[in-house]
């Protein structure tokens, strides 16, 4: 018979959405509460740190301090865990023997009793597990920061992943978050940044996606939305929902059967491309912020997995976000003028971004960005990465009225996790190597209005046809291993046709012919950069199906600049 382990309900535990009105009326007249638990995290940092500098006074390893830090951050539950998380991807900013710690985080923290687990799927489900599951493990195959994991067979036969929440987790939580709260607005004009007030709204948000991630039917809506942006991409494996045996405390989804992307020895072992990985997990990022704009918040090496197929499985949708179109389309003008160089109008994007206030006086802030960004298109892409980028504007805040938005905390934090996944698996990796050719390629293929008009801004300045940025664009696009230049050269010629490529086509046969001389030599430095991409007999075939359909009257429209309609 098993031991049942009745808890008390608190009397937060029906909020079922982050309210910081609601948490503040609760903890205010609760002084001791929070007092204690204020006293007890000062305190348990206090004693770790004086730990440390004995240590080092003595000249002794940090072994041991790095598995105290992991007990610490442990100890004081999920808030600090998810610190801990963040810091276990970073390779490049932890020290070996921290790192191997607090990877354990990610799904080696102590689990709570199974038979609390087994209550609490009765519970939420309204059968006793044996009448769900024909089989289920006897402990968990991982506990993370809010929720343990077993594995289960259900009676019609498909392996699942049974995730059932931690018990008394609000009120930990809500806690961590009121005291964050509490700190941030008091303390937050002290810190030595420029961010202020914004700290409060960082701290909301933070608790909006934590509240969000505790609710596992929004988990599962979530893991099925991120299923169907990459339908179409044969590398991405999400598992599936089973929704009849699914509730706000317990998710039951496909079982993946992969490995760990910080586990190498078991990558090489099943003859998996650790480039090849890096590949489909920066693209697939960069497509959830640019294409989809509904990006995973929370990619740790916990929550990827590397098929034997040599797929990526992602899981673990509790911590996800949207970006607006005007956000999207902000970003990729943020790249656009990176590349070209224009600082006055990157300043202009980080304002319409929210990073910089629309009173901000730019004046001073272009020469700075210039300063800080000037090397990014100079130097080889595979010398630079986005650790370097957040590095010098981390120096940036210190001297103008930069400021962090909310929701862009999570997109830096889901970059900079991104990165740190790709160090681990080759430490020379340089995210830009994957980043420059995704965006050039997304320009060159103009597959929307949108993209279209951005496609202008970098060919065309003053009304002239800049070919070097044409060249520039190409080149970095054929970088990308999955770019092919011709269907792009057939969108371009089927766009060129149409009524909207009317402006295009009186552009380019302006810059032909501009300066009153033909522009033979950029043609044919152009041609030699992409001739070996474009075999005579494959861009005949291409041409000849994009004329195939062609009317008279269409042709009419398109000779008519040349005085041959």
């Amino acid at each position: 018979m098993n031991q049942r382990f009745p808890s008390r309900p608190h009397p937060l535990d029906s909020l079922l959405k982050y309210d910081p009105q609601v948490i503040q009326s609760y903890y205010r007249y609760r002084f001791w509460s929070v007092i204690s638990r204020l006293i007890w995290v000062f305190w348990a940092f206090g004693i770790f740190i004086l730990g440390l500098r004995w240590e080092s006074r003595r000249h002794q390893g940090h072994s041991r301090s790095a598995a105290r830090l992991r007990k610490l951050l442990t100890e004081l539950g999920p808030t600090f865990i998810k610190v801990g998380q963040a810091l276990s991807t970073r390779p490049d900013l932890v020290r070996k023997d921290f790192l191997e710690e607090l990877v354990k985080l990610q799904d080696q923290l102590p689990p709570f009793p199974t038979p609390l687990a087994l209550d609490r799927i009765e519970a939420a489900l309204g059968k006793p597990p044996q009448a769900i599951f024909a089989q289920i493990s006897s402990t968990p195959v991982a506990a993370a920061s809010l929720g343990q994991v077993y594995k289960a067979r259900l009676y019609a036969g498909q392996e699942v992943a049974v995730k059932v929440q931690r018990p008394n987790l609000l009120p930990t939580l809500t806690l961590d978050l009121y005291l964050m709260r509490w700190a941030a607005r008091h303390l937050g004009r002290w810190l030595p940044v420029n961010l202020g007030h914004d700290l409060v709204m960082i701290v909301d948000e933070f608790g909006t996606k934590l509240f969000e991630e505790i609710d596992y039917e929004n988990e599962g809506r979530n893991a099925e939305r991120f299923a169907a942006n990459f339908r179409d991409n044969p590398s991405v494996k999400v598992p599936e929902i089973y929704w009849p045996y699914t509730s706000r405390q317990v998710l039951t989804l496909e079982w993946i059967d992969g490995i760990k992307l910080i586990n190498l020895e078991e990558v090489r072992a099943a003859n998996l491309d650790n480039d090849a990985l890096i590949r489909i997990g920066v693209t697939c990022g960069l497509q959830q912020l640019l294409e989809f704009g509904f990006f995973h918040a929370d990619p740790h090496p916990g929550n990827l997995f590397a098929l034997r197929d040599g797929r990526m499985g992602y899981i673990d949708f509790g911590m996800m976000d949207q970006l607006d179109q005007v956000t999207k389309e902000t970003l990729v003008d943020s790249v656009v003028h990176l590349i070209n160089r224009e600082y006055t109008d990157l300043a202009l994007a980080f304002v319409k971004l929210g990073f910089l206030t629309p009173e901000t006086d730019i004046a001073p802030i272009v020469p700075a960005l210039e300063a800080v960004l000037g090397d990014v298109v100079d130097q080889a892409v595979g010398h630079f990465n986005f650790k370097t980028i957040t590095d010098r504007f981390s120096e940036l805040m210190y001297e103008y009225p930069f400021r962090v938005p909310a929701q862009f905390a999570l997109i830096i934090r889901s970059l900079v996790t991104q990165e740190g996944i790709a160090l681990t698996l080759n430490p020379q990796f340089k995210i830009l190597d994957v980043a420059y050719p995704y965006v050039a390629r997304r320009l060159l293929t103009g597959e929307s209005p949108s993209l279209r008009r951005r496609l202008f801004e970098v060919l065309f300045k003053d009304g002239r046809l800049q070919w070097a940025r044409l060249e520039n664009l190409i080149a970095i696009a054929r970088a990308d291993q999955g770019f092919d230049l011709l269907p792009t050269a057939q969108l371009g010629l089927e766009y060129l046709m149409s009524e909207e490529g009317h402006y295009l086509r009186t552009q380019i046969l302006l810059a032909l012919t501009e300066d009153d001389r033909l522009h033979t030599t950029e043609v044919q430095r152009l041609w030699d950069l992409i001739k070996h991409d474009l075999p005579p007999r494959r861009l005949m075939n291409a041409a000849w199906d994009t004329l195939a359909d062609f009317s008279r009257e269409r042709a009419a429209q398109v000779l008519a600049p040349l005085g041959l309609g």
